[in-house]
Order: structure tokens, then sequence, then C-alpha cells
């Protein structure tokens, strides 16, 4: 096992459109597309794409969106350990201008207890808050085994706080800032009281803001995407997760900076492409971005 990541699955339907209709009213959509999603699942994919063995501790219901799932997973060679839901979890995504707006029917309730798994010889473990409890346990079992253990914040989820205490890289969501209540740069200050080793918060098209492993915080721009180009942002935020542990794996004794921008070049390929399977990148994918687009200026970013 050369990672495992933890999360919640959903089955993702995005559709780019106008306008969503309201009452009585309907319209066809300009495009769609259908694909696995949630935050950690979608890492996984990422990172699976960009040629790593992955792990895949999820929410797995034996219905028809179930299947689907577990079949998008031996396509990209995921290998999955299933706890048990009784339905599946679905994303209804409408991207537009920029932003994108998601309706979700989610089914958390566990019909078995966290799966066991040899994590003996495991990396990376990467982990988005949801299933709490196997988060820490895992978290808990991967610091004891010298393991990295990266954390997507997207929001403030039940056991956050203390998991936070055995992450060594968080990167977080600003809305993570605002339900704590801190400023960025408090936020950066918790992460390292925390004792995590590297902190970043996402903030879209303004790039990150992080603190390196000498513990000095910085900005990084994100690249400049026409805006013409730009087609979904949503699921960019977990490709950049994926493709930061995927560059970890393949060089562990890079500084993060090098990881962060590998990542950033690999957000700029997903957002030119409608859902998440069609936005994953391949390493020659995240190089052509890399080339493609500059750096933002910083006096546009803040």
């Amino acid at each position: 096992m050369e990672s495992l990541f933890i999360g919640h699955a959903y089955i993702d339907v995005t559709m780019r459109a106008d306008r969503v209709p309201s009452g009585d009213d309907k319209m066809v959509a300009e495009d769609y597309a259908v694909s696995f999603g949630g935050n950690a699942v979608t890492a996984g994919f990422a990172c699976a794409r960009l040629g790593h063995h992955v792990d895949l501790l999820t929410t797995v219901a034996r219905d028809w969106l179930g299947h689907m799932f577990v079949d998008m997973a031996q396509a990209y060679g995921v290998r999955v350990h299933s706890r048990r839901v009784a339905r599946s979890s679905l994303s209804f995504i409408f991207p537009k201008d920029g932003k994108r707006a998601i309706l979700r029917a989610r089914d958390d309730a566990y019909l078995q207890p966290i799966p066991r798994i040899d994590i003996s010889k495991l990396k990376l473990l990467h982990l988005d808050g949801h299933m709490a409890d196997a988060a820490m346990h895992y978290a808990r079992l991967a610091r004891e085994r010298g393991a990295l253990v990266s954390l997507d914040g997207g929001a403030l989820r039940p056991g956050l706080e203390d998991l936070c205490n055995f992450v060594d890289i968080a990167v977080v969501a600003e809305k993570l800032c605002e339900q704590l209540k801190l400023t960025e740069t408090e936020t950066l200050n918790w992460l390292k009281a925390k004792g995590c080793r590297i902190g970043a918060i996402t903030r879209g098209a303004r790039g990150i803001l992080w603190y390196d492993e000498s513990g000095t915080v910085q900005h990084m721009p994100s690249l400049k995407v026409p805006v013409e180009k730009i087609i979904d942002t949503s699921g960019a935020g977990d490709v950049f997760h994926g493709a930061y542990c995927a560059n970890y794996l393949e060089y562990p004794c890079a500084p993060w900076r090098t990881h962060f921008e590998f990542a950033r070049a690999a957000s700029a390929y997903k957002i030119q492409h409608l859902g998440n399977e069609a936005g994953l990148p391949m390493k020659e994918d995240v190089e052509a971005a890399r080339a493609a687009f500059p750096e933002a200026a910083l006096d546009c970013c803040d």
C-alpha cells in the first residue's frame, strides 16, 4: 500500500446551462458529465491518474450508483475498501462564470464499523474530515508508522479540531477560517499550534496563503487561465490535493513549494474541463499547463 485516501463518495452529475429552471419550467443543458465525486475520493482518483497506487476507504451502497462507482474505481486501478451505506450519495453541480452551485443528497449512516486495513507500509494518508471515526483511527496509526498525513480541511466537520493534532500537511478552505472565526493569518497560526508542519489556505483564483518548512508565511498566486478557457471550477481543489500527494510520493525529499507548484498547474488543467473525470490530468497535462499559463499578478490577487 502506497497511499490511502479516506472520505465520502458521490456520483456527480455536472450540467452546463444558462440558468437553473424552477417551478414548471424546463430547459436543455448545453453539456453534461457524470463522474465520481467527493473531496478525498476525487483527490485519490487524481493521484492514481498521475501514476500512483491508491487505496480508498469510502462509502459504497448496493445500488446502481454504487455499482457505477466501483466500476469507475476499477477503471483507474483504485482499490476500494467499502464501508456500507443504504444509498449512494448524489451531487448535482451547475458551473457558471467561474463559480458552481451544488445540490447534494448524502447518506452517512454507516451500516458497518471501520474496515480494518493493513497500513504497515503506508507512505501517505489523505483525509477530508468525512467519516470522522475512520479518519482519526488511521491518522493515529499513520503517525505511529511515520507516514505523511495530509488533510483537506474544507469545513469544520465533527472531530476536525482533534484530527489536526495528527496532521502533517493541512490545506484548508477560506470557509474553515470563517467557521473558526479566525483571520487567515490566525488560522495558519492555529495550524502551527496544532503541529502541522505545512499549512495552507486555498483562495480560489487568488491562489494560496501558506507557510513553508521554516514557518514563513507567503502567498503563492494561481496560474492565470484565460476566462474563456474556464469551464468548471468544481473539483479543482480536490485535484490540487491529489496532485500534491502524487508529487510528494514521487519526490518525498522535495520542498513543499515544488509540490504546491505542481498541484496548482494540475488545478489549472482541471478548470478547463467539465466534470471530475475529464479534469484529471496526466503528468504531461500538468507540465503543459505550467508552460502555458503565467502566475497571476499579486496586485490582482489581494
